[in-house]
């Protein structure tokens, strides 16, 4: 084995036997020790995805670092290593710490010299990629991540918003996922949730009811009572029936939430949706936005034993789905105009060129600019998938 392999594995093995909480510290010793590092820092992006959030102890030295119009946030954004030159001659090189297309954050290691920084970027993006895996299965053992990307305190509707939800962005050769949602440290209702097996994915957007913690209580119950019967095998309107017979069994109707599933084909591109309530979904295909329509069905719980239909519609590749709740397209500006269609074809035009990871928190930032005030009044949703097929 040569010298590289011996300290990329012996990097590999401090990770992977370190102490969930001393994950910091093990890739500090190891990169130190086997590449000469002079100083080693993580970071990991906040809930509102603004800024990437110093993993420290005690005192915290380290300031926030921007995600826009940063060396850090240029590497974090474009998911790829960025070298950044320091006064003397030492190199920072910011590392993307991604798992699946899951953006956690980015590691910052300063080297000596430019020549040095050229020579293990490559490793130490690989360094980056195992210490992603092993923060995502420390996190089950350690609040210290979760505790690391707060930049404000969480209500507790929106602690268990967060804790409901998959990653916020992921990745597989026929498709990019990415969502966010706003408030990030209040939200209430809003949701969305997606798995994939070998041959399909299934996504689901909610549009919650109420406000606080009866509403993230709402979302809770429908959710993993969808979870309950996806994992049970079950096809998407008989997930839709008995999520809707366990949120009707416990509010009787008083309490009830809008949901958009689907399901679709990885092979194949062949997509079924169950359309119970007002989430809406708008398409991007060669370069023309329009809304995809289906047939409106009643909300989950506001009756019993709702039969739900289930309707066909085809992706292409190279399709991108947008999906949004209503406290996208129904905020008014100041003057009472609705953002509606138009605005949000717009925007969906406008982000064309980034990422799936990135459509959301963009689009919710030119929301923002409409509304005319930073913090909503309703939770905002946007989930976007760019669809490559097979």
């Amino acid at each position: 084995m040569s010298a590289i392999d011996n300290r990329f594995v012996a990097a590999e093995r401090a990770l992977r036997t370190a102490a969930p909480h001393q994950l910091l510290d093990a890739v500090r010793r190891v990169l130190t020790d086997q590449y000469a590092a002079d100083s080693v820092e993580l970071f990991l992006a906040d809930y509102g995805m603004s800024v990437l959030q110093p993993v420290s102890v005690l005192p915290y030295t380290l300031e926030p670092v921007p995600v826009h119009n940063s060396p850090a946030g240029r590497a974090f954004g474009a998911q790829e290593p960025y070298l950044e030159s320091v006064p003397g001659g030492p190199v920072r090189a910011h590392l993307p710490v991604s798992v699946r297309g899951d953006r956690l954050g980015v590691l910052t290691v300063t080297l000596p010299d430019a020549d040095h920084a050229e020579d293990c970027v490559g490793e130490l993006a690989e360094v980056a990629e195992v210490l992603a895996h092993e923060v995502v299965v420390a996190e089950r053992d350690t609040d210290l991540y979760l505790q690391a990307r707060r930049r404000d305190r969480l209500t507790l509707a929106a602690e268990m918003q967060w804790q409901l939800l998959p990653a916020r962005s992921c990745a597989r050769p026929e498709y990019d996922l990415g969502a966010q949602l706003e408030p990030a440290y209040a939200i209430f209702g809003d949701n969305f949730d997606w798995s994939a097996s070998a041959d399909r994915l299934s996504l689901y957007v909610t549009n919650g009811m109420g406000e606080g913690i009866e509403a993230s209580l709402l979302t809770n119950l429908a959710i993993s009572a969808l979870r309950n019967a996806r994992r049970a095998g079950l096809a998407i309107d008989d997930q839709a029936a008995l999520a809707d017979q366990a949120v009707y069994a416990h509010y009787r109707g008083r309490c009830y939430l809008s949901m958009l599933m689907l399901d679709i084909e990885l092979a194949t591109g062949r997509a079924r949706a169950v359309d119970a309530g007002s989430p809406q979904l708008l398409r991007l295909r060669r370069g023309t936005v329009e809304r995809v329509a289906f047939d409106a069905q009643l909300p989950l719980g506001m009756f019993e034993e709702t039969d739900y239909v289930v309707q066909e519609f085809g992706v292409e590749p190279g399709d991108r789905l947008v999906f949004v709740s209503d406290g996208v397209y129904d905020v008014a500006s100041p003057g009472g105009e609705a953002y509606g269609d138009a605005a949000l074809a717009r925007a969906i035009q406008s982000t064309r060129l980034l990422p799936a990871a990135e459509v959301p928190r963009a689009i919710l930032r030119e929301l923002s600019g409409h509304r005319g005030r930073p913090v909503p009044d309703d939770d905002a949703l946007v989930v976007c998938l760019d669809w490559r097929g097979r």
